[in-house]
């Protein structure tokens, strides 16, 4: 450490820029405000939510932070509910029924899921556009598989969808694609190459014949893992 400054030298002067006027009060330093449930911002972080709701046709709004859990392992990073998304290779919306709360980071990987893959592969399949899914499991406080004990689930954060149905729009042939149950070999070709999709927009992909929890869903997350690289795919 330097030695001591002199006493005899007095205090030593403020750089003139860190100079403050005796005759003007204190400015004061506002805190952010911490919502409940919510993780803390970091610098930037907001820009997620931001970009995510100028993308023309994206439905999406922050989620009330009166409707976020409390509990300090269910988190989210900017929470959004999120309506519908937008498709450039359609020029259309997928809606997400009923409308799930996740982190921003999540909308945003499903969000190019449906763009790049989802959509182009219905559209090849059954020269139709994909219209929706019906989904459940968003945000839920809860333990993984609904375990008493063990590890959170991706779905506490936000982090996790799991996807019940593809809704196509009307025409020749059915309109509903169900995970747990394809109807005939176009459905199934058609589930096969979506989850192999997911397998790559996704840390995790887990459906029908992986264990007995997921045999009537797709389940995708965004867990992070030791390499971003690596993925878990069932």
């Amino acid at each position: 450490m330097p030695p001591p400054r002199p006493a005899e030298l007095g205090a030593p002067e403020k750089p003139r820029h860190e100079r403050i006027d005796p005759s003007q009060p204190e400015p004061q330093r506002s805190q952010p405000a911490q919502e409940l449930g919510a993780a803390p911002r970091e610098p930037g972080a907001a820009g997620c939510i931001d970009a995510l709701m100028a993308v023309q046709g994206n439905r999406i709004r922050p989620a009330p932070p009166e409707q976020l859990p409390r509990d300090q392992a269910c988190r989210i990073e900017e929470a959004v509910v999120v309506e519908a998304l937008a498709v450039r290779s359609s020029s259309g919306t997928v809606a997400l029924v009923p409308p799930p709360t996740l982190s921003c980071a999540m909308a945003k990987a499903v969000s190019g899921w449906l763009d790049i893959a989802v959509q182009p592969l219905a559209r090849g399949q059954f020269e139709k556009d994909l219209l929706a899914l019906q989904v459940g499991g968003g945000q839920e406080c809860r333990r993984r598989n609904r375990a008493s004990a063990g590890p959170f689930s991706e779905h506490a954060t936000g982090e996790a969808l799991d996807i019940f149905a593809f809704r196509l729009e009307p025409g020749a042939g059915s309109s509903e694609i169900r995970v747990a149950k394809p109807d005939g070999l176009p459905q199934e070709r058609f589930l096969a190459a979506t989850r192999q999709s997911a397998c790559g927009a996704f840390m995790t992909a887990l459906g029908p014949g992986s264990d007995a929890a997921h045999a009537d869903h797709l389940h995708v997350d965004i867990q992070e893992r030791r390499s971003p690289a690596s993925r878990f795919c069932q």
